[in-house]
């Protein structure tokens, strides 16, 4: 990635961050990992909330409670808050230093004018605790969240136990999303074959498919991030292999007449999601589907797993 200029380097209490200007734009790292850049910024949040919206309200009713873990460019609430079905989105994030700065150097990603909409409630803090102790119930829980790295903060919000509580959290019908890391297309086995995988895709896919009755893994290719990304979805069906055969490859039209119902401005507004985009998203690859099912490891709290990236 080429540097061309720092323009803010810092450390808050959680993590280090620089926000620099590449070949990618402006660009926001954290503890030297890119989380996302004005180049491609889109990709990466429209395919994290727009297929878990639409698959909400394709079940007749579009989605008014929402719940962000995370998110803290504010980009994932700038997707959420197109849909206008929504009335009310909560955005619990750990790093308010984070928040701030991105409404300063990066306002495109939604800055004060999305933080300070009035469906929108920002609330620093941890997203596991609030989870835990919230009476709320969502439609649909996005997790924009930092990768499960050991010693990083967001290791908890991928255990089986915290999954389990999340279903708790949401409304009949309800959808939940996650980011999943780094998906490439050739697997990233270490070379010593005792060592365990860098990636964690099929361990989040794997856990989420142990408590929910649908959990379907896509990705993207996100060139800022120099590979593809994963995301899971996941949600509770009377016909989980229809649901899912149904979702992955349904009508380009179905998913564009979704888009136009839900989005306030249609679905020409959006950069990059749309029906022909959600079939290539949910067309794994053979081989990469082949991978997937070698690895059969689910992450609880007592025995995670992490990125090795």
């Amino acid at each position: 990635m080429n540097l061309k200029r720092v323009m803010h380097s810092t450390r808050s209490e959680h993590q280090d961050i620089d926000i620099i200007e590449t070949c990618f734009g402006k660009t926001l790292v954290t503890d030297g990992l890119t989380q996302s850049s004005e180049f491609d910024e889109f990709v990466y949040h429209e395919t994290l909330v727009h297929p878990a919206m639409i698959k909400f309200a394709s079940e007749g009713k579009g989605p008014e409670s929402v719940f962000i873990g995370g998110g803290g460019e504010l980009a994932t609430m700038r997707e959420v808050l197109r849909h206008k079905s929504v009335k009310r989105v909560v955005m619990v994030d750990l790093d308010q230093k984070i928040v701030e700065l991105c409404k300063e150097y990066l306002p495109e990603w939604g800055g004060e004018k999305v933080a300070s909409e009035p469906r929108a409630t920002l609330v620093f803090g941890d997203a596991h605790e609030y989870i835990l102790n919230t009476e709320e119930v969502f439609d649909v829980i996005i997790m924009d969240i930092s990768d499960p790295v050991e010693a990083g903060p967001g290791i908890a919000l991928y255990t089986k136990e915290f999954y389990e509580f999340a279903l708790t959290k949401l409304s009949r019908g309800g959808v939940f999303v996650t980011q999943a890391g780094m998906a490439s297309v050739v697997p990233s086995i270490t070379a010593n074959s005792n060592l365990e995988d860098a990636m964690c895709f099929a361990p989040i896919r794997n856990t989420l498919a142990s408590v929910f009755d649908v959990a379907m893994p896509y990705k993207v290719n996100i060139p800022s991030f120099g590979t593809d990304w994963g995301f899971v979805m996941a949600f509770n069906s009377d016909d989980p292999a229809g649901s899912s055969n149904s979702w992955r490859l349904p009508s380009v039209q179905m998913i564009d007449n979704l888009l136009d119902q839900q989005l306030s401005e249609g679905s020409a507004s959006l950069q990059h999601y749309d029906g022909i985009t959600h079939c290539h998203l949910f067309a794994v690859t053979k081989s990469f589907r082949k991978y997937l099912e070698t690895d059969k490891r689910i992450m609880t709290k007592e025995n995670p797993i992490y990125m090795f990236g």
